[in-house]
């Protein structure tokens, strides 16, 4: 791994820190600079040229002001000369701009995807995009990791005999289809409408989970409308008990506490790809950084990513 560099933009430095501790190698140093009239600017502290270059940044809030030091620090990679370009993005906020489902409406995702190849990238690193489309949006080559081995980790020690994974829509439930054979248990799915950003219709759920333990899964949760809405159904279904678990924990505007602070949810599990300032008793966060690593090993060498997904999970306590 000699001719490794890992950077780190302003929200990626402790998801970088660990993933380097993985890799066995030394997070290098990078100076972002902001003059009077608000522009950026980034330096790259590590000498780049022909090294195998891993810029690591989840673009979340500030959204707009990280996705911009990331471009800067691709624009900086490249003027390095460095041999190739790997942007590492746990979080893409951007994928839920996914399709044109009003008149004259921007497809965000794309257009993204088109600034980082624009910028210089070669390759993207990222996890659990929000829809399948999104992965087409970039024209280099793209990994797409997921979580459910870290997940599907964490309930595997617990009695499951009696559980039901539900995802609370049918886009979900392909995914939420996996997690149950891994957990080996049944599945369920809602049927959501999403009228805006907050108000969202889960009008049914295909599956039999009157007096089963539910854990909903969703691949993020924002303001939380969707948990919101598939808790009540499921509580009018009579089910037994209800734990939460996401990729992303985006949890905008309060939507932790709210989630947390609802009695008919014991638990609510998410990972790092999302840095995490909110806090309450009721949340676990898994750490999906050694993930990453084993897929930057896995890149640098010339190795499959792909076969990381055939790995069985163990018991977190194992």
């Amino acid at each position: 791994m000699r001719d490794i560099r890992v950077f780190a933009g302003q929200s990626g430095r402790a998801f970088a820190a660990e993933m380097c501790a993985g890799l066995g190698v030394p997070l290098s140093d990078s100076l972002l600079k902001r003059f009077a009239n608000d522009c950026l600017e980034v330096q790259l502290l590590e000498n780049c040229r022909e090294r195998d270059v891993y810029l690591v940044q989840p673009i979340v809030a500030p959204t707009q002001e990280n996705l911009m030091e990331l471009l800067l620090m691709i624009d900086a990679a490249k003027g390095a000369s460095a041999r190739r370009i790997t942007a590492v993005m746990p979080h893409f906020a951007y994928a839920r701009s996914d399709k044109k489902d009003a008149p004259r409406i921007s497809i965000g995702g794309r257009l993204v995807a088109d600034l980082l190849e624009t910028a210089g990238v070669d390759r993207v690193l990222t996890m659990t995009l929000h829809a399948p489309q999104v992965h087409a949006f970039f024209r280099v080559p793209t990994d797409q990791l997921h979580a459910r081995r870290e997940l599907a980790a964490h309930f595997a020690g617990a009695d499951l005999s009696n559980t039901t994974v539900v995802s609370p829509d049918l886009g979900n439930a392909k995914s939420a289809t996996a997690f149950a054979r891994m957990l080996g248990t049944r599945v369920a799915a809602g049927a959501k409408e999403r009228f805006d950003d907050n108000r969202v219709v889960i009008t049914s759920l295909i599956g039999d989970v009157a007096g089963r333990d539910i854990i909903v899964l969703d691949d993020e949760i924002a303001n939380g409308s969707t948990i919101r809405a598939i808790v009540d159904l499921l509580d009018d279904a009579g089910v037994s008990s209800i734990r939460v678990a996401c990729t992303h924990g985006i949890f905008s505007n309060g939507a932790l506490d709210r989630i947390a602070g609802d009695d008919r949810i014991t638990e609510v599990v998410t990972t790092d790809t999302v840095p995490q300032r909110a806090q309450h008793p009721k949340l676990t966060v898994l750490g999906v950084a050694p993930a990453f690593a084993d897929a930057v090993h896995r890149i640098h060498s010339g190795e499959s990513v792909s076969a990381l997904f055939d790995v069985r999970p163990e018991p977190a306590d194992a």
